[in-house]
C-alpha cells in the first residue's frame, strides 16, 4: 500500500507542475526600435526600415499599406510613435491587432488633420466601430508631428488612446487572437510617409 501511495503522490506532484505560466500585467511581449533591419518587419518599396525607424509609404491616392513582425497574441496592449513625414495632412496611420491575415484584423487610427477611430476588417470589408466615420479629437496633435498611440485589446474591449488621452473605447468580438501590425493610408492625393518608432507590445 505504501509504493501505491508514493507513486500516487509522485503523479500528483508532476501534474502540478505542469500549470500554465501567468504572464503578468505589464510584461513585455515583444518589443522594436527598428534598429535592426532583421527584425522581421516586411522591407519593399512601400514599408522598410529607415534610419532608426520604420517607415510606411502610401504612393497612390485611395490607398492603404500595412506591415506585420509574423507574431501571434491573445490580449495586448500596443504602444508606438508615430510621425507624418511628407504628405497630405488628409490621411490616416496607426496600429493593428489581431491581425489574421490582410481581409481580418481590427484597426485603430489617427490622422495628421485631427482625427482618429477604431474599426475592424472582416473579410475584407472595412467598417468603423466607434462612429460611422473618424471623430476630431484634441488629443491629436496635427501636423508633421509625432503623436503617441495605445491601443488596447483585452477581451472584447477595444481602446484607443492618444498621447495619454482615451478618444475611443468600444466592445466586439470578432476577432480573438492574431499579429500586431503597423498601418498608413491615403485618401484624395498620396504621397503620405509615416515613420514608426519604441513600438511596445505588453501584456493587459
Amino acid at each position: 500500500m505504501r509504493t501505491v501511495f508514493v507513486l500516487l503522490l509522485l503523479g500528483f506532484t508532476l501534474t502540478a507542475c505542469a500549470r500554465p505560466t501567468v504572464i503578468p500585467s505589464g510584461a513585455p511581449l515583444f518589443t522594436d526600435d527598428f534598429s535592426n533591419p532583421k527584425s522581421g518587419w516586411n522591407r519593399d518599396d512601400a514599408a522598410n526600415y529607415s534610419d532608426g525607424a520604420y517607415q510606411i509609404a502610401v504612393a497612390e491616392p485611395d490607398m492603404k499599406v500595412w506591415a506585420n513582425p509574423g507574431r501571434s497574441f491573445a490580449d495586448v496592449v500596443i504602444e508606438v510613435d508615430a510621425t507624418t513625414v511628407a504628405g497630405p495632412m488628409d490621411n490616416d496611420f496607426g496600429v493593428q491587432c489581431r491581425a489574421r491575415d490582410s481581409k481580418n484584423y481590427y484597426f485603430f487610427l489617427i490622422s495628421a488633420d485631427g482625427y482618429q477611430a477604431i474599426g475592424k476588417v472582416i473579410k475584407g470589408e472595412a467598417s468603423f466601430l466607434s462612429a460611422d466615420s473618424m471623430q476630431a479629437s484634441d488629443a491629436v496633435q496635427q501636423g508633421n508631428v509625432t503623436n503617441h498611440l495605445r491601443a488596447a485589446c483585452v477581451g472584447n474591449k477595444l481602446t484607443l488612446t492618444v498621447n495619454g488621452q482615451m478618444t475611443a473605447q468600444v466592445t466586439d468580438s470578432s476577432l480573438t487572437e492574431g499579429d500586431v501590425g503597423l498601418m498608413a493610408g491615403s485618401y484624395t492625393e498620396g504621397g503620405v510617409q509615416i515613420t514608426f518608432d519604441n513600438l511596445k507590445v505588453t501584456q493587459p
